[in-house]
């Protein structure tokens, strides 16, 4: 996904920022517990395309982007 774009994207529902999951074609939302999926290179942020991301994987997405 291209890094400008990544940029100007945010949470639909808090208008927070979201973080590029690679491996699973994800764009994840820290403060909305969600995991919005990327198709075809398309980002779709509908909350009911998204689905909730389990503690063990906020836990993770905090250790790998620490929020400054």
């Amino acid at each position: 996904m291209d890094s400008k774009l990544l940029e100007l994207l945010v949470c639909p529902v808090t208008k927070g920022p979201l973080v590029h999951d690679r491996d699973h074609q994800e764009l994840l939302s820290r403060s909305a517990r969600l995991a919005y999926p990327v198709r075809d290179g398309i980002p779709i942020l509908l909350e009911h395309e998204a689905r909730t991301l389990s503690d063990e994987e906020l836990e993770q997405l905090a250790r790998r982007n620490p929020v400054p």
